[in-house]
């Protein structure tokens, strides 16, 4: 059970991702519920907040995103149930406020699932390094430095230094328990999983509608 469904979770099954992040939603008919995604979402930003606060730029860059989508729904709750259907309206219109959020929100969650798929394949190979910063930064090459300019590339490599070492992230994920390691792992695993089909759905939508963009920042 998790905490999403309201089951009470035994101690040794209480991690963050059963007790904290909502996992994200199941694709329906190829659209992703706006309500849903922008709770996970959120989810994502505690976690980037027990990185520490060198992570702060990273966390304010997705708040700021998640804002903006959500001050859209609230305008239409009912026209803008699914993203979808929220993007394909301001397309129409000609604008890109919320498309642009989508963009860089999507970016930003890639990184970060690159980054923990990383740490559970680490795990299972029975490497389990402590040093973790390589994660941090093969996640970043795969996903946002070929969207970064200098600036932004120069801040990434610092904030990436500070990156909390393995076994402080894995009491962080396990809420302060000790000797939780697998439960963790399957919990981050499950949760890997729905993120990334909602990452590779959007990936495909912006390429359809043609509103990705390789502008640096």
């Amino acid at each position: 059970m998790s905490a999403s469904n309201g089951g009470v979770l035994s101690e040794e099954n209480k991690n963050f991702f059963t007790a904290v992040q909502q996992p994200f939603p199941e694709i329906l008919d190829g659209k992703i519920n706006t309500a849903h995604f922008l709770e996970s979402s959120r989810g994502v930003v505690v976690l980037v907040e027990k990185f520490g606060k060198v992570f702060a730029p990273v966390k304010y860059d997705m708040s700021g995103n998640i804002q903006k989508l959500s001050d859209r729904y609230i305008t239409d709750t009912e026209k803008y149930k699914f993203l979808n259907d929220m993007i394909l309206s301001e397309k129409e219109a000609g604008g890109i406020h919320v498309t642009d959020a989508l963009l860089w929100l999507r970016r930003a969650l890639h990184f970060f699932h690159e980054f923990f798929q990383c740490v559970l394949n680490d795990s299972r190979d029975g490497t389990r390094d402590e040093d973790l910063v390589p994660f941090l930064k093969k996640a970043y090459k795969e996903t946002l430095e070929r969207y970064h300019g200098w600036m932004a590339q120069q801040l990434f490599g610092l904030i990436s230094r500070m990156c909390p070492c393995r076994s402080d992230l894995l009491l962080t994920l396990s809420l302060g328990h000790e000797g939780q390691e697998e439960s963790v792992m399957r919990s981050l695993d499950d949760f890997l999983q729905g993120l990334n089909s909602n990452i590779q759905l959007l990936i495909e939508f912006y390429q359809t509608h043609g509103l990705e963009s390789d502008v640096r920042v």
